[in-house]
């Protein structure tokens, strides 16, 4: 249960993290446009191949095995139906939404880095510019996965429940 010093602390760590974002228009030298010509003559089938991860199915199975828990206990604690979960199993290319994979990695109860890792291979992160996802991130490094405390958390925010 988020008490009122526990408020206090998020709204402190909201504070301080929270990043304005910038949008800022750079104009390239002849050598830096150079250097990017030289880049797109790497052979990018090459460099896929160096560079890929696994896919976001491979990833969510791999930290479930290393739990030691059910898939049925995984997607009931993140408030999934079977369906919904067998697609994500048996499709390789899906890749469910964000709220999704962040209420898997709570069920999980991943720390910040594995989440930040589930998150990518799903080609999303949490970001430093959004209130949501810093009281995300707030939760992960004081290992709160309660989802009714983390609900309490965003709504005290004034921002939509996570399930």
């Amino acid at each position: 249960m988020f008490n009122q010093e526990l408020l206090e602390e998020l709204q402190h760590y909201i504070d301080t993290h929270l990043q304005p974002v910038f949008h800022e228009m750079k104009l390239y030298s002849s050598e830096e446009r150079l250097i990017s010509e030289e880049i797109q003559n790497v052979d990018i089938e090459e460099f896929i191949k160096i560079k890929r991860q696994p896919a976001f199915n491979q990833t969510l199975f791999r930290f479930i095995d290393q739990k030691a828990v059910s898939d049925a206990d995984v997607y009931k604690r993140a408030g999934m139906d079977r369906r919904h979960f067998s697609k994500i199993r048996t499709n390789p290319e899906y890749k469910p939404g964000k709220n999704t994979i962040i209420a898997l990695a709570l069920a999980l109860e991943l720390t910040k880095k594995e989440t930040d890792k589930l998150l990518s291979s799903a080609g999303y992160s949490l970001s430093d510019s959004d209130t949501f996802d810093l009281v995300i991130q707030f939760c992960l490094e004081k290992k709160i996965y309660d989802f009714y405390d983390i609900n309490e958390a965003l709504d005290y925010f004034s921002l939509n429940p996570l399930i």
